[in-house]
């Protein structure tokens, strides 16, 4: 525990800021899993709106300083290649249905 006064102001700082960011974080890590579980149950409505609210989150977090901005553009761009491929195939499979 600091003695100095600012030393006690700074760890109050820090207290409030770890949380903060702990905060936001998970809400990032939590918004990413739902698309991800979306995607894997082959859901391709449901991760493209999960994606389209996870992607602002991931934006705020850039803003906000919590991620780099490179590590922001490459979660988004790995999820809507995953939805594409997901939309896809899907298509396809429509497609093939439609043909027998």
């Amino acid at each position: 525990m600091p003695i100095i006064k600012s030393s006690m102001k700074d760890l109050r700082r820090t207290t409030r800021r770890t949380a903060r960011n702990r905060a936001a974080k998970g809400k990032v890590r939590s918004s990413i899993k739902r698309v991800r579980v979306a995607l894997a149950s082959n859901k391709a409505d449901a991760a493209k709106q999960h994606l389209a609210e996870a992607a602002p989150i991931l934006d705020r977090a850039v803003s906000q300083g919590i991620l780099h901005k490179n590590a922001a553009a490459r979660q988004k761009s790995r999820l809507m290649r995953q939805l594409n491929r997901l939309a896809k195939s899907s298509s396809q499979a429509d497609s093939d249905i439609r043909q027998r």
